[in-house]
């Protein structure tokens, strides 16, 4: 095993891949801020894109995909720390409690952002921006309930 996958794991559905996608995201967002269950939702609609109307997803299509938001918190939360602690996302609080945004430098760092996964990713966090600034993110959220079927269960933290 390499040293970048003893630091990090393996790549596909890592903390390291979701980080990335968080920042991306967070940054397509800029200037607004994301709680983690926001960060959740935002992070299954960029990877299943297509089932909400928009580009094509960035991950194949799977049967019971849904299934995905029960198992995605933890995951997107080790994303969000992980890109904490390299200085990409900063962690605040508000009136509702934590929330996420990109930092100073994400700017940077997702311009050079240049695979085609990586474009592709972009496209994607473009029109979910969008698809934000359109419905408000309460709207987006109803949206996506609509769109996903009822996902508020998968969002709740259960502790372990």
């Amino acid at each position: 095993m390499d040293p970048v996958e003893d630091e990090f794991g393996e790549l596909f559905n890592s903390r390291l891949e979701a980080g990335i996608r968080a920042v991306v995201i967070l940054e397509s967002l800029r200037p607004l801020h994301a709680d983690v269950s926001e960060m959740v939702l935002f992070d299954h609609v960029i990877v299943h894109s297509s089932d909400l109307g928009g580009p094509p997803s960035l991950h194949a299509k799977i049967p019971e995909r849904r299934g995905e938001l029960l198992v995605r918190r933890r995951l997107v939360e080790a994303g969000l720390e992980l890109m904490r602690r390299c200085h990409l996302l900063e962690k605040a609080t508000d009136d509702s409690g934590f929330v996420w945004r990109a930092s100073d430098d994400a700017a940077s760092y997702v311009e050079l952002l240049e695979s085609p996964y990586s474009r592709h990713l972009k496209h994607c966090a473009t029109w979910l921006a969008e698809e934000i600034n359109a419905r408000t993110k309460p709207g987006f959220s109803v949206f996506a309930r609509q769109a996903l079927g009822d996902w508020t269960e998968s969002f709740s933290y259960r502790g372990g």
